[in-house]
């Protein structure tokens, strides 16, 4: 697998913290961030995904944000719809 090698600094307290994470997952300290970077990456892009849609539909309705949090299985019965 080809790989870009990187050097990065972090307080020592979240370079602590990074490498306890990466233990408690059962992965390498660069497995560990390259999913966390990887992860930013997408919510960043969903990020600019959903303005582009709500610039174009403007935001989602109560109805849509309700099929959304049922298809997502986060329908915890606190959002209702009004009408």
């Amino acid at each position: 697998m080809k790989v870009d090698r990187l050097s990065v600094a972090m307080e020592p307290e979240l370079g602590q913290a990074v490498r306890q994470a990466a233990a408690r997952a059962g992965t390498s300290v660069s497995g560990w961030l390259s999913e966390a970077a990887a992860a930013r990456v997408r919510n960043e892009l969903l990020g600019a995904a959903l303005d582009a849609w709500e610039a174009e539909d403007g935001p989602p309705g109560d109805e849509e944000l309700d099929w959304a949090a049922r298809v997502l299985g986060v329908d915890d019965g606190t959002r209702r719809s009004s009408g």
